[in-house]
């Protein structure tokens, strides 16, 4: 897993954008769409933000959710609620290429069913996404895929629910959708992401976000969830500081 650290949260972020960016091109290129999947968090909102100043081809470009709370619409714990804030609002991007997943069916089951078909339509059968964007949580989950849940070990569904996660149920991709995407890119900052962060370039499959593809993955990180020293040098420091590869070569 290919990992670049930088100075701070907003430089992680931005460079997450213009990562973003630079595959929605190269997407578009080669087979005429980008879809990409978006986790929530104080992070990616910058990140997104920084996404919606970008110049892009933004009528071939759809954003699909990677999870959700079961949550009523405009609630300030849904991750939709800061999608629309966050690049809909920001950006030409089509509100009808901003898929919203389900959560307020009274049929919360065939909803998860109804948004894997979605998945299907936009992106191929079974749905391969151009970009899954995932952030880490101090627990070591990923999406809402979270431990000892049951839907971790969801094998023939793209799309689940879970049991309750800090106070709500979740919709949420699962591991074989996730891993069948070009490209994952991992979002990280802040201190307390520092044992979640070491589990996940070791591999360990003790965490959740350990059980995601590392082959097509790329890791963005601060200095500060790396737990790596600042560099001993005068005056500010560069916005990247360094490149690195994970030591271990497991891939999967």
């Amino acid at each position: 897993m290919k990992m670049e650290v930088f100075a701070d949260e907003r430089a992680t972020a931005q460079a997450a954008a213009r990562a973003i960016a630079e595959e929605a091109r190269c997407a578009i290129a080669a087979r005429g769409h980008f879809v990409m999947a978006v986790s929530g968090g104080h992070t990616p909102w910058i990140m997104l933000r920084a996404l919606a100043d970008e110049d892009l081809p933004w009528q071939k470009i759809h954003v699909v959710q990677v999870d959700e709370r079961v949550a009523p619409t405009g609630d300030a714990d849904r991750n939709l609620t800061h999608l629309k804030q966050s690049l809909l609002d920001r950006s030409p991007i089509a509100s009808e290429h901003i898929h919203a997943m389900p959560v307020e069916s009274p049929n919360l089951q065939a909803a998860a069913r109804q948004y894997a078909l979605l998945l299907s339509k936009i992106a191929g059968s079974p749905a391969r996404l151009d970009l899954v964007h995932l952030g880490l949580g101090p627990d070591g989950h990923t999406a809402s895929l979270v431990p000892d849940d049951r839907a971790l070990y969801i094998t023939a569904a793209d799309v689940a629910l879970t049991g309750i996660y800090q106070g709500t149920r979740r919709m949420t991709l699962t591991y074989p959708i996730i891993n069948r995407a070009r490209r994952i890119l991992w979002l990280a900052t802040g201190r307390e992401k520092v044992d979640a962060l070491r589990r996940l370039r070791q591999g360990s499959l003790l965490i959740p976000a350990g059980r995601v593809a590392r082959l097509q993955a790329v890791l963005f990180a601060d200095l500060a969830a790396s737990g790596e020293p600042a560099p001993a040098a005068a005056g500010p420091l560069p916005e990247k500081l360094r490149f690195r590869r994970a030591s271990n070569s497991r891939s999967k």
